[in-house]
């Protein structure tokens, strides 16, 4: 079952998160469940800021940038290589914009595990 939200509604949800910047709002990949953000796809080489990667960010698994493999059997914590421009809809959520358009997205993560990800990323960082 595919859930829809107004592109107010999405935004909302990812303000919601209670993280420190749009760097890292978080989603999970359909595929792997690996929560990510748009800070683990400027480490993985997908662009250098934030605007260079929104196009990827939950539609592009960050395993794409880093030479992962295809999806397994069962997630296993791993990023993989999954898009949702591909032939198959695996994806749970679709934002609807004001054109009337639905685009296909990466489920939001919750506040929880954004807040989580962001501190262990801040952690991986300082390491």
């Amino acid at each position: 079952m595919k859930i829809t939200l107004s592109l107010d509604e999405f935004k909302a949800a990812l303000l919601a998160q209670g993280v420190s910047s749009h760097l890292h709002f978080a989603f999970k990949c359909p595929m792997c469940n690996t929560v990510q953000s748009a800070a683990d796809l400027v480490a993985a080489g997908a662009g250098a800021d934030f605007d260079t990667v929104e196009r990827y960010l939950a539609f592009s698994c960050v395993g794409r940038f880093t030479g992962a493999g295809a999806p397994r059997k069962l997630p296993d914590g791993k990023p993989c290589n999954w898009t949702l421009g591909g032939l198959f809809a695996m994806h749970k959520l679709e934002v609807l914009t004001p054109d009337g358009k639905k685009h296909a997205r990466f489920e939001l993560a919750t506040g929880e595990e954004a807040r989580a990800h962001e501190l262990n990323r801040a952690g991986a960082v300082q390491s």
